[in-house]
């Protein structure tokens, strides 16, 4: 009996140590399971609807970075993983989709879709939370929060709804330009870009002839051009979405402009996008509009020829924009700062990497980006461009290499003088 119980008291001992020995094993391992689980960045992003080309596009482009940190070992030895949902390039949905990326799918940063429209109904929720939230293409979506975690990556500059016309005003005011019509969709986007015009005219003394919203289904301008010609403005700035500036610029070719337009365009979203300019292709001529990055020689930022050169293959197989010039660069540069603020400061925490990121000048594929107090740039690079020599078929190849989009506006990017209207029509390309 007594070697019986001798026997099951070290039995009971030896699954005692063993017990123990499982649970230490367990903690042990513990650090190891959360080095290994993955670091989510969770979004919505338009794959169906008015923007899916350029979301399509901007998803391309997030995937090569999270590809290419995940080939260098991750983010502090976890791997990025993408966590994304189609908004339908519908704000309504947004709200949704963010809720469940924080509440359900437990992700650990959230970044915007693409576009005005679709930052905004995602700001509260992202201001309740107190999350870290980087910006694509938003304008002016933190002027009235002022919130300290938000980083904008599109180069409008600290006034965002003035910065995204200031230069295309600037070039009116040097040539002369003395009245301007306005006509924006009632959209967030283009409200705002049409706040900053009317600011932009009155700073250079530049009168108001006409000023019109009209709503987002729209599909016949040709009554907008005819109004606008009857105001004989001097110029007109556009600020409109990519189906309603298709529409803007035929209507403008069939109808022609009145002979006091010396300028047109200034805030149309999607005339960079390569399927929309090959669309238009020799209507697009003499425009004058914004742009971000052109194949002009003044703009050699390092490493977004690589980062091209990765794209491209990629879209031409997905059949979305085959040169990704406008907005892929750019979703791959916010998550660019997101992630080296992540390697600089060792830490998820989204008060530390927003506090690093308010000091910090990054290098990224689009250039240097530095932020300013409200999270836009601190200085803004909006680049005006004017379309020259487009033939009919032809504006992905032309869009390609330089002459095509030549740059009249900032000074430090110059490639060009501008034209008027009509004489940038008859222009070839460098």
């Amino acid at each position: 009996m007594k070697v019986r119980n001798l026997t099951i008291g070290r039995r009971l001992l030896l699954a005692g140590v063993a017990a123990s020995a499982v649970v230490a094993a367990g903690l042990a391992a513990q650090p190891a399971a959360a080095q290994d689980k993955p670091l989510k960045i969770g979004f919505g992003m338009a794959l169906t609807g008015g923007l899916a080309g350029a979301g399509k596009s901007a998803l391309i482009g997030m995937q090569i970075w999270a590809e290419d940190v995940n080939s260098r070992g991750g983010l502090l030895g976890r791997k990025v993983e993408l966590v994304y949902y189609d908004d339908q390039t519908n704000p309504a949905t947004v709200p949704g989709l963010y809720t469940k990326l924080l509440d359900v799918d437990k992700v650990d940063f959230v970044v915007s879709g693409y576009g005005t429209n679709l930052i905004a109904p995602a700001m509260p929720i992202v201001i309740q939370r107190n999350k870290i939230f980087m910006g694509l293409f938003g304008l002016g979506n933190n002027e009235e929060y002022k919130y300290g975690r938000y980083f904008q990556i599109l180069p409008a500059g600290p006034q965002p709804r003035r910065g995204i016309s200031s230069d295309y005003f600037v070039i009116a005011k040097e040539k002369g330009m003395k009245k301007v019509a306005i006509i924006a969709a009632d959209a967030e986007y283009a409200q705002n870009s049409a706040e900053g015009a009317r600011l932009n005219a009155k700073e250079h003394g530049i009168e108001v002839v006409y000023d019109k919203s009209y709503p987002p289904p729209t599909a016949d301008f040709s009554p907008i051009i005819r109004a606008i010609n009857a105001t004989n403005p001097d110029f007109v700035f556009a600020a409109s979405y990519p189906p309603d500036s298709v529409g803007l610029v035929r209507a403008l070719h069939e109808i022609g402009a009145a002979p006091t337009i010396k300028m047109f365009g200034g805030g149309m979203v999607g005339l960079q996008y390569a399927s929309v300019a090959d669309a238009l292709g020799a209507k697009l001529n003499g425009i004058v509009n914004y742009d971000y990055y052109v194949a002009e020689p003044t703009l050699k930022f390092d490493a977004i020829e690589e980062f091209l050169t990765k794209y491209q293959p990629r879209a031409k197989a997905a059949g979305v924009d085959p040169l990704g010039h406008y907005l892929p660069p750019w979703s791959y540069a916010y998550l660019q700062v997101l992630g080296a603020a992540i390697t600089a400061t060792k830490s998820t925490d989204d008060k530390v990497l927003s506090d690093y990121i308010h000091k910090t000048a990054f290098k990224t594929v689009v250039g240097d980006v530095k932020f300013g107090p409200h999270g836009e740039w601190e200085s803004h690079r909006v680049l005006f461009v004017q379309y020259k020599g487009i033939k009919d078929g032809a504006a992905i190849d032309a869009f390609a290499k330089p002459g095509a989009r030549q740059i009249i506006k900032p000074e430090q990017y110059k490639t060009a003088d501008w034209l008027s209207l009509d004489d940038g029509r008859k222009a070839m390309p460098k």
